[in-house]
Protein backbone atom coordinates (compact mmCIF):
# COMPACT_ATOMS: atom_id res chain seq x y z
CA UNK A 1 0.00 0.00 0.00
CA UNK A 2 1.06 3.47 -1.25
CA UNK A 3 2.01 6.08 1.43
CA UNK A 4 2.69 9.71 0.87
CA UNK A 5 4.85 11.75 2.94
CA UNK A 6 4.16 14.21 5.47
CA UNK A 7 5.83 17.28 3.84
CA UNK A 8 6.14 19.54 6.47
CA UNK A 9 8.55 22.13 4.57
CA UNK A 10 7.13 20.96 1.03
CA UNK A 11 5.07 23.95 -0.75
CA UNK A 12 1.92 23.97 -3.25
CA UNK A 13 0.99 26.61 -5.27
CA UNK A 14 -2.66 27.53 -5.47
CA UNK A 15 -4.93 26.68 -8.40
CA UNK A 16 -6.35 30.06 -7.97
CA UNK A 17 -4.17 32.84 -7.43
CA UNK A 18 -0.86 30.98 -8.22
CA UNK A 19 0.82 31.86 -5.01
CA UNK A 20 2.87 29.33 -2.97
CA UNK A 21 1.86 28.00 0.16
CA UNK A 22 3.03 25.73 2.23
CA UNK A 23 1.40 22.74 0.91
CA UNK A 24 0.22 21.42 4.76
CA UNK A 25 -1.64 24.67 5.12
CA UNK A 26 -3.72 25.01 1.64
CA UNK A 27 -7.30 24.03 1.68
CA UNK A 28 -9.33 22.17 -0.58
CA UNK A 29 -12.60 23.85 -1.91
CA UNK A 30 -16.30 22.85 -3.10
CA UNK A 31 -15.67 23.58 -6.38
CA UNK A 32 -12.45 20.82 -6.38
CA UNK A 33 -9.57 24.01 -6.59
CA UNK A 34 -6.68 23.43 -3.80
CA UNK A 35 -6.29 27.21 -2.72
CA UNK A 36 -4.30 28.94 -0.01
CA UNK A 37 -5.87 29.06 3.65
CA UNK A 38 -6.86 33.01 3.06
CA UNK A 39 -8.24 32.14 -0.43
CA UNK A 40 -10.76 29.30 0.50
CA UNK A 41 -14.97 30.95 0.26
CA UNK A 42 -17.35 28.58 1.49
CA UNK A 43 -19.86 27.63 -0.96
CA UNK A 44 -22.82 30.14 -1.22
CA UNK A 45 -25.82 28.72 -0.41
CA UNK A 46 -28.26 30.33 -2.99
CA UNK A 47 -25.89 27.70 -4.71
CA UNK A 48 -27.52 24.96 -3.15
CA UNK A 49 -30.60 23.00 -4.63
CA UNK A 50 -33.69 24.83 -3.39
CA UNK A 51 -35.58 22.96 -0.37
CA UNK A 52 -39.49 22.16 -0.85
CA UNK A 53 -41.08 25.48 1.41
CA UNK A 54 -44.71 24.71 -0.41
CA UNK A 55 -47.03 24.75 2.83
CA UNK A 56 -49.86 22.46 3.24
CA UNK A 57 -53.11 23.57 2.18
CA UNK A 58 -56.04 21.37 2.98
CA UNK A 59 -57.26 21.30 6.43
CA UNK A 60 -58.42 18.12 8.09
CA UNK A 61 -62.19 17.83 9.57
CA UNK A 62 -63.24 21.02 7.33
CA UNK A 63 -66.17 22.95 8.86
CA UNK A 64 -67.54 25.37 5.34
CA UNK A 65 -70.57 27.35 5.71
CA UNK A 66 -74.01 25.85 3.72
CA UNK A 67 -76.49 27.34 2.25
CA UNK A 68 -79.18 28.09 5.32
CA UNK A 69 -81.46 25.75 3.34
CA UNK A 70 -79.10 22.98 3.93
CA UNK A 71 -78.03 23.22 6.96
CA UNK A 72 -81.69 23.41 7.96
CA UNK A 73 -82.34 20.21 6.49
CA UNK A 74 -79.62 18.20 7.44
CA UNK A 75 -78.99 19.79 10.99
CA UNK A 76 -82.60 20.65 12.08
CA UNK A 77 -85.09 18.78 9.45
CA UNK A 78 -86.49 22.29 9.43
CA UNK A 79 -89.94 21.64 7.18
CA UNK A 80 -91.97 24.43 8.05
CA UNK A 81 -96.14 24.74 7.46
CA UNK A 82 -97.88 27.58 6.72
CA UNK A 83 -94.67 29.69 6.47
CA UNK A 84 -94.89 32.58 3.98
CA UNK A 85 -91.66 32.40 1.39
CA UNK A 86 -88.27 32.53 2.60
CA UNK A 87 -86.07 32.65 -0.53
CA UNK A 88 -84.24 29.87 -0.88
CA UNK A 89 -85.79 27.68 2.18
CA UNK A 90 -89.38 27.54 1.88
CA UNK A 91 -91.77 27.68 -1.09
CA UNK A 92 -94.84 30.34 -1.32
CA UNK A 93 -97.78 28.80 0.24
CA UNK A 94 -100.25 31.48 1.58
CA UNK A 95 -101.41 29.07 4.33
CA UNK A 96 -103.63 30.19 7.09
CA UNK A 97 -104.72 28.60 10.08
CA UNK A 98 -107.08 29.28 12.50
CA UNK A 99 -108.77 27.90 14.58
CA UNK A 100 -109.72 27.13 18.74
CA UNK A 101 -108.64 24.60 21.26
CA UNK A 102 -110.61 21.47 20.03
CA UNK A 103 -110.90 22.26 16.29
CA UNK A 104 -108.47 23.60 13.37
CA UNK A 105 -109.13 24.79 9.99
CA UNK A 106 -106.48 24.56 7.78
CA UNK A 107 -107.01 26.78 4.37
CA UNK A 108 -104.34 25.95 1.80
CA UNK A 109 -104.73 27.91 -1.30
CA UNK A 110 -101.43 26.97 -2.82
CA UNK A 111 -99.94 24.19 -0.61
CA UNK A 112 -99.25 20.89 -1.48
CA UNK A 113 -99.28 19.21 2.01
CA UNK A 114 -100.90 19.75 5.46
CA UNK A 115 -99.61 18.17 9.70
CA UNK A 116 -101.55 18.23 12.17
CA UNK A 117 -99.82 17.56 15.63
CA UNK A 118 -101.09 17.44 19.17
CA UNK A 119 -104.01 17.04 20.58
CA UNK A 120 -106.18 18.28 17.99
CA UNK A 121 -109.52 17.41 17.65
CA UNK A 122 -110.88 17.87 14.64
CA UNK A 123 -108.62 19.00 10.97
CA UNK A 124 -110.30 20.42 8.14
CA UNK A 125 -108.28 20.81 5.39
CA UNK A 126 -109.71 22.79 2.37
CA UNK A 127 -107.99 23.02 -1.45
CA UNK A 128 -108.93 25.30 -4.08
CA UNK A 129 -110.67 23.95 -6.53
CA UNK A 130 -108.41 26.76 -8.78
CA UNK A 131 -105.10 25.35 -7.87
CA UNK A 132 -103.96 22.62 -10.57
CA UNK A 133 -102.00 20.28 -8.20
CA UNK A 134 -102.80 17.50 -6.19
CA UNK A 135 -102.78 17.50 -2.30
CA UNK A 136 -99.29 15.20 -1.55
CA UNK A 137 -99.57 14.53 1.67
CA UNK A 138 -101.98 14.93 4.69
CA UNK A 139 -100.79 13.87 7.80
CA UNK A 140 -102.82 13.42 11.86
CA UNK A 141 -100.95 11.94 14.50
CA UNK A 142 -101.48 12.83 18.66
CA UNK A 143 -104.88 12.77 19.38
CA UNK A 144 -106.68 13.69 16.20
CA UNK A 145 -110.18 12.89 16.37
CA UNK A 146 -110.76 13.53 12.35
CA UNK A 147 -109.07 14.42 9.30
CA UNK A 148 -111.31 16.01 6.38
CA UNK A 149 -110.30 17.28 2.92
CA UNK A 150 -112.21 19.47 0.73
CA UNK A 151 -111.39 20.54 -2.46
CA UNK A 152 -114.35 22.66 -3.86
CA UNK A 153 -113.09 25.87 -2.61
CA UNK A 154 -112.21 29.04 -4.44
CA UNK A 155 -110.23 31.52 -3.53
CA UNK A 156 -110.73 35.30 -4.07
CA UNK A 157 -108.25 37.68 -3.30
CA UNK A 158 -109.35 40.46 -2.43
CA UNK A 159 -107.71 44.72 -2.57
CA UNK A 160 -108.91 47.73 -2.32
CA UNK A 161 -108.13 50.62 -4.71
CA UNK A 162 -109.57 54.10 -6.48
CA UNK A 163 -110.08 53.91 -9.94
CA UNK A 164 -111.17 57.46 -9.79
CA UNK A 165 -114.81 57.78 -8.11
CA UNK A 166 -113.61 56.46 -4.58
CA UNK A 167 -112.70 52.97 -3.51
CA UNK A 168 -113.79 49.74 -4.36
CA UNK A 169 -113.40 46.41 -3.95
CA UNK A 170 -110.89 44.45 -6.54
CA UNK A 171 -111.64 40.41 -6.82
CA UNK A 172 -108.87 38.78 -8.42
CA UNK A 173 -107.52 42.11 -9.61
CA UNK A 174 -110.78 43.05 -11.42
CA UNK A 175 -112.82 46.31 -9.94
CA UNK A 176 -116.40 45.42 -8.60
CA UNK A 177 -116.08 41.78 -10.77
CA UNK A 178 -119.23 39.79 -11.03
CA UNK A 179 -119.30 36.43 -9.52
CA UNK A 180 -120.96 33.18 -10.44
CA UNK A 181 -121.06 31.07 -7.00
CA UNK A 182 -122.72 27.96 -7.29
CA UNK A 183 -124.64 26.16 -4.60
CA UNK A 184 -122.76 24.01 -2.34
CA UNK A 185 -119.51 25.31 -3.07
CA UNK A 186 -117.45 27.03 -0.86
CA UNK A 187 -115.40 30.50 -1.75
CA UNK A 188 -113.15 31.93 0.33
CA UNK A 189 -112.92 36.07 0.14
CA UNK A 190 -109.06 36.74 0.99
CA UNK A 191 -108.89 40.14 3.01
CA UNK A 192 -105.07 40.20 4.09
CA UNK A 193 -103.80 42.69 1.95
CA UNK A 194 -103.18 45.54 3.75
CA UNK A 195 -106.04 47.74 1.47
CA UNK A 196 -108.55 45.69 3.07
CA UNK A 197 -108.28 47.86 6.68
CA UNK A 198 -111.46 49.36 7.64
CA UNK A 199 -113.20 47.26 4.93
CA UNK A 200 -115.03 44.89 5.93
CA UNK A 201 -116.78 42.57 3.03
CA UNK A 202 -120.02 41.28 3.60
CA UNK A 203 -123.24 39.86 1.46
CA UNK A 204 -126.60 41.00 1.19
CA UNK A 205 -129.55 40.09 -0.88
CA UNK A 206 -129.78 43.84 -1.34
CA UNK A 207 -127.64 45.97 -3.45
CA UNK A 208 -124.97 47.84 -1.89
CA UNK A 209 -126.12 46.05 1.55
CA UNK A 210 -127.31 48.43 4.49
CA UNK A 211 -126.17 51.22 2.23
CA UNK A 212 -129.41 50.35 0.16
CA UNK A 213 -131.71 49.83 3.14
CA UNK A 214 -130.92 45.97 3.45
CA UNK A 215 -129.63 43.34 5.54
CA UNK A 216 -126.50 41.32 6.18
CA UNK A 217 -127.27 37.90 4.68
CA UNK A 218 -125.45 34.95 7.01
CA UNK A 219 -126.60 31.32 5.86
CA UNK A 220 -123.14 29.70 5.42
CA UNK A 221 -121.30 32.86 5.99
CA UNK A 222 -118.18 32.89 7.90
CA UNK A 223 -116.16 35.86 9.07
CA UNK A 224 -112.53 35.52 10.59
CA UNK A 225 -110.04 38.12 11.38
CA UNK A 226 -109.58 41.33 10.64
CA UNK A 227 -109.97 42.79 7.22
CA UNK A 228 -105.84 44.12 6.04
CA UNK A 229 -104.25 41.34 8.52
CA UNK A 230 -102.80 38.08 7.93
CA UNK A 231 -105.22 35.53 7.81
CA UNK A 232 -108.59 37.67 7.59
CA UNK A 233 -111.24 36.32 5.20
CA UNK A 234 -114.85 36.18 4.69
CA UNK A 235 -116.42 32.50 3.70
CA UNK A 236 -119.26 31.37 2.06
CA UNK A 237 -120.70 28.08 1.34
CA UNK A 238 -123.94 28.57 -1.15
CA UNK A 239 -127.19 27.05 0.15
CA UNK A 240 -128.91 25.16 -1.99
CA UNK A 241 -131.66 27.84 -3.88
CA UNK A 242 -129.78 30.71 -2.41
CA UNK A 243 -130.51 34.17 -4.19
CA UNK A 244 -128.49 36.59 -6.23
CA UNK A 245 -126.12 38.30 -3.87
CA UNK A 246 -124.16 41.31 -2.78
CA UNK A 247 -120.79 42.17 -1.84
CA UNK A 248 -120.73 44.85 0.18
CA UNK A 249 -118.74 47.31 2.45
CA UNK A 250 -120.09 47.38 5.79
CA UNK A 251 -118.55 51.06 6.60
CA UNK A 252 -118.52 52.50 3.08
CA UNK A 253 -121.17 52.70 0.14
CA UNK A 254 -120.88 51.95 -3.50
CA UNK A 255 -117.90 49.63 -3.24
CA UNK A 256 -119.22 46.20 -3.47
CA UNK A 257 -120.76 44.53 -6.61
CA UNK A 258 -123.05 41.13 -8.06
CA UNK A 259 -122.74 37.38 -7.06
CA UNK A 260 -124.98 35.47 -8.92
CA UNK A 261 -125.99 31.65 -7.50
CA UNK A 262 -127.02 30.09 -10.88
Amino acid sequence: MSKYAIGRKAYGISDRSGFRYPLNRMRKEWTGLIVGADEWEPKHPQLEPLRDVSDAQALKDARPETELSVQRSTQYGFNPVGFKEISGVTPDNDLVATGEVGTVTVFLPKTLGAQALGGVGTVTVQLPATVNQALTGSVATGGVASVSLSTNVTTFYVTVANPGSGNVYYINGTPQATMNLLEGNIYHFDQSDSTNSGHPLRFSTTSDGTHGSGVPYTTGVVTVGTPGSLGSYTEITVAAGAPTLYYYCTNHSGMGGQANTP
